[in-house]
Order: C-alpha cells, then sequence, then structure tokens
C-alpha cells in the first residue's frame, strides 16, 4: 500500500528545509544584529560564532546549496548548544528547555544525510 501523501514527499521535505533554514537564519540574524529582542554578543565570541552559523548556515539550508555541509555544522552547533546551555539544568529537554536545540539538531542530521533535493540550488560541478 502506497504512503498517504507520499507522492509529495519531494515537496514536503523541500518545505521542511526552507522553513527550518529560514527560522534557523532569523535566529542568527537576532543574535547577531540585536532585532526583535536580542542582544548582540561581542564580535569573534562563541555567540557570535554561533549567530554567523546559524544566519549563514539557515539560509544555505533553505536555498539547499551546499546544504549536506551546512546541515552537519548546524546539527553539530546545536548538539553543542544543547550540552553547554541546557544540559547543566538536568538530562530532559522538556525540564531543561532544550527542546528547540534537540529538535534542530535532529531536523539538520536528516537534512545533512539527505542533501538539498530535488528543489534547491546546486552548486556548480
Amino acid at each position: 500500500m502506497q504512503r498517504f501523501l507520499g507522492r509529495y514527499s519531494e515537496i514536503a521535505y523541500a518545505l521542511l528545509r526552507v522553513i527550518a533554514g529560514l527560522m534557523f537564519a532569523v535566529h542568527g540574524a537576532q543574535k547577531l544584529f540585536g532585532f526583535l529582542g536580542g542582544r548582540q554578543p561581542e564580535v569573534g565570541s562563541l555567540a557570535w560564532v554561533g549567530g554567523v552559523i546559524e544566519l549563514v548556515g539557515g539560509l544555505l539550508i533553505a536555498i539547499g546549496l551546499f546544504a549536506s555541509w551546512a546541515a552537519f555544522i548546524a546539527s553539530g552547533e546545536m548538539a553543542v548548544a544543547y550540552f553547554m546551555v541546557h544540559f547543566k539544568d538536568g538530562f530532559w529537554p522538556i525540564l531543561n528547555k532544550g527542546e528547540l536545540a534537540v529538535l534542530y539538531c535532529f531536523v539538520f542530521l536528516y537534512i545533512a544525510c539527505r542533501g538539498g533535493g530535488r528543489y534547491s540550488v546546486k552548486p556548480s560541478s
């Protein structure tokens, strides 16, 4: 039996990649430029580097350019963020407010494995 909505899997994957990438990029822009309630970190600090990864990586993931590499780096950043920021408040993400970091980590790990997909900008080869 064919999966329900299976014929739309490429479009659904593209939407997941674009929306996750754009949300991540906005989070990085908030961090770097201090808008929408963000606070600008000192240039060169760990938080600033995280903001650059989020902004640039999120945009690359959204358009599908070098999506595997960008998503792999973003996934690693979210794993580090979870253990550096949230884990000190306990293991369970629901209790330590680390759900978003864990979710981003695994969504980006999936994108890193799958790549940009059919609806993406690809580097010229």
